[in-house]
């Protein structure tokens, strides 16, 4: 055990408490004949609660961690320290790249032999610990060696080193027992056409996708591979810029049915849309997978990558969600970080609770939209001309034939209210 957290008494469900508890997250409560914990499916990411150190674009580290540094030693005290704060708040995943958990070696195997080290204590802690990994993925992105991207690189090499860390990442997520695994295009995409050959770079792109799936099937891993859609940072253009672009390379390579999205809230906002558009947009191609929750500073223009605190904002998300059916492999992950002034142990606690609540109230807030129903007797309404028997051949007939019976009906549409405000008066009511 370390000291870090000392002082810190695992989280309860307490609402109306002054100290650290849960105010509006209790796991046991049903909600749409689930419990939250069910739905919700949280987990921690492990980079930005552990690996990060406080830095932003304009300065360096400003945490000061004892398990900071290049060793082992500090690797196996970072895996200590995660699964008491696990411990602490009763999480039920985490998730983590490669290079979170280990320290580059001089060589790839090093790095390798490192990496499968610390997959060892993963796996020896969560035989007695609640948390279990919602997914794994590669760190292809921040090594100097990437900064042309990982499997859209010109130099093949590269591309042969990013494959074999998939393979590593994928083996290890398997072994723990991993329900989904993640493909992050970090830097696939480009800053300038004047270097670039598209065509080459997505064809790499879709047979690195392909090889993914082709591993998946070969190991038996039973888990969803999840892309994360991203449109810009730290490349002017990513190539997985949003869910429908997405979706378009997926049709591309025939691999629509065996890839599904991972959506995060900040880079839906990057992208020109709102989280519950993307989230909506996954489950009518039929590619919803997760959700990494976090939010942006709107006045900042970029990702901040905060722990979520808007109610509104998660309750049109999680409407979306339940509206699909809920999760299946997929879950909550907060891919979110404190401010680089919140120094404190307390303060890596306080986040984590305060974003749950967030998500808990958001998701009962969803959850009574649906089970009123005001909201999708509007929208059926609006759509009711559809059902009828005429309207529906016309889906199936030419123009030249509903052009003929429109005429001989000789009639004239009239405008009807898409009733937008009332709509959102209907939300207001329950969040």
């Amino acid at each position: 055990m370390s000291d870090f957290f000392k002082g810190i008494d695992r989280l309860a469900y307490n609402p109306g408490s002054d100290g650290l508890a849960f105010q509006h997250y209790n796991p046991d409560e049903v909600v749409m004949g689930k419990r939250l914990e069910d739905h919700l499916r949280f987990a921690v990411a492990y980079w930005h609660s552990f690996a990060w150190p406080g830095g932003d674009p304009f300065g360096g580290q400003t945490f000061d961690r004892p398990w900071f540094g290049e060793s082992m030693e500090a690797a196996r005290l970072k895996a200590d320290v995660a699964f008491e704060m696990f411990d602490l708040l009763q999480v039920p995943y985490f998730c983590f790249h490669d290079a979170d958990i280990r320290p580059e070696g001089a060589t790839f195997v090093e790095s390798l032999r490192n990496f499968e080290e610390i997959i060892d204590i993963f796996e020896a802690k969560m035989e007695t610990s609640k948390t279990k990994l919602l997914w794994g993925t590669a760190n292809l992105f921040s090594h100097r060696r990437f900064m042309s991207g990982a499997a859209t690189n010109p130099d093949p090499d590269v591309f042969a080193w990013s494959a074999a860390t998939i393979k590593t990442c994928m083996d290890a997520t398997h072994r723990l027992g991993g329900e989904n695994y993640v493909l992050w295009g970090g830097r696939e995409g480009y800053e300038t056409l004047l270097n670039t050959d598209l065509s080459r770079e997505l064809e790499q792109m879709g047979r690195m996708l392909a090889m993914v799936v082709d591993y998946k099937h070969k190991i038996g891993f039973k888990g969803a591979i999840l892309i994360e859609p991203k449109p810009q940072e730290p490349t002017k253009h990513q190539y997985d810029y949003d869910v429908a672009t997405v979706y378009g390379n997926l049709k591309r390579f025939g691999l629509e049915k065996e890839v599904q999205v991972n959506i995060e809230q900040g880079h839906a906002i990057l992208a020109g849309h709102s989280f519950e558009h993307e989230i909506a947009t996954a489950n009518a191609l039929g590619i919803f997978g997760s959700i990494d929750m976090n939010r942006n500073d709107y006045q900042s223009g970029w990702d901040t990558d905060q722990f979520p605190n808007n109610v509104p904002e998660v309750a049109l998300a999680y409407y979306e969600i339940l509206k699909g059916g809920g999760f299946t492999s997929g879950g909550t992950n907060f891919d979110a970080k404190l401010r680089r002034q919140s120094l404190d142990a307390v303060d890596l606690i306080a986040a984590h609770a305060g974003a749950m609540d967030t998500c808990a109230r958001g998701l009962k807030a969803a959850a009574a939209m649906l089970e009123d129903g005001s909201l999708e007797d509007a929208r059926r309404a609006r759509y009711a001309g559809w059902d009828t028997p005429k309207a529906q051949k016309m889906l199936t007939s030419d123009l030249a034939t509903i052009a003929a019976q429109f005429e001989a009906d000789d009639i004239k549409p009239e405008p009807v209210s898409g009733r937008q405000e009332v709509l959102e008066n209907i939300v207001n009511r329950f969040v």
